[in-house]
């Protein structure tokens, strides 16, 4: 079955998609793109990420209009015929002239596509990922920070650091040293039973899971603070995991070669994990698979 894309106003084979070589998102990185997951064909939501995108591209000047894709984003499920699914909208000024001016783009383009998702095994889960702390920085000054752009050098370059020495990911400081995030996720760490993430202040990304979480552990009562964390107390912490659309909730298990806790799943962490679950059947009816059960 062709995979089929949804590319300004018309949905066609994937391979045939192609975009105009003036254009500012392949020229400049002046875009924005969201990466939603799909279950049981349905996008978790869906209209958060939507509503982030609106609020990024009204920032950056880019006129779409993020209540149409709605529609559109279900359609681009269906017409390939998934239930796991990794969807990503994806939208840049448009064309424009080959030198740096906005105003010369007219028209944005808009990219939806829809991939098969398999998730990660529960035995990685249990596992656990093993990160670095990467030499890149996250500035904390910049609005891009807060922003899913299309320039994401920075975070592939963090990531292939990681590859480098065979870690899952990487995490980033900000320039004043503090932890941030990883290269496509938020962070937390659990301390003394209190779970701690960089507050939106420390230069990451306000991350659509990072927000399930913090509403999940509310409902739990577990106590949760946004504040600064150094390398140490993260180093220090009894639970450390990560978070993003497509992973969902990821113990950390090793950070630099140092073994965080343990070195297993914390109960914290799994508890979110389970309720992340429960939230994700609950707004999209998937039915809860092996997976899902206790880890």
């Amino acid at each position: 079955m062709k995979e089929i894309a949804f590319l300004n106003g018309a949905f066609i084979p994937l391979a045939e998609a192609k975009i105009a070589v003036a254009d500012y998102g392949f020229l400049f990185g002046y875009g924005l793109f969201e990466t939603m997951r799909a279950y049981d064909g349905r996008v978790f939501r869906l209209d958060c990420h939507l509503e982030r995108l609106g609020r990024s591209a009204k920032r950056l000047g880019i006129r779409v209009d993020v209540a149409g894709l709605e529609g559109i984003v279900a359609e681009t499920v269906r017409k390939n015929g998934l239930k796991e699914a990794r969807v990503r909208v994806t939208v840049s000024a448009g064309a424009g002239s080959l030198t740096p001016d906005p105003g010369s783009c007219k028209t944005p383009t808009i990219l939806i596509t829809a991939l098969k998702y398999i998730p990660h095994s529960t035995e990685i889960y249990c596992r656990g990922w093993k990160v670095i702390l990467s030499s890149f920085t996250r500035p904390t000054r910049s609005p891009l920070t807060t922003m899913k752009t299309a320039n994401y050098l920075e975070s592939i370059l963090a990531r292939q650091e990681a590859r480098d020495f065979n870690a899952d990911d990487a995490i980033l400081l900000n320039d004043r040293g503090m932890a941030a995030e990883a290269t496509s996720s938020n962070l937390f760490l659990v301390s003394q039973g209190i779970l701690k993430t960089p507050g939106l202040e420390s230069g990451i990304l306000p991350g659509i899971t990072r927000e399930v979480v913090l509403e999940l552990a509310l409902d739990l009562g577990i106590t949760t603070v946004e504040t600064d964390i150094s390398p140490g107390e993260l180093m220090a912490a009894e639970e450390v995991f990560a978070t993003n659309s497509l992973i969902e909730i990821m113990p950390v298990t090793m950070i630099d070669g140092r073994t965080i806790g343990n070195g297993k799943i914390g109960a914290i962490t799994n508890s979110l994990i389970m309720a992340y679950r429960g939230l994700v059947h609950k707004e999209t009816g998937a039915l809860l698979t092996k997976r899902s059960s206790s880890l």
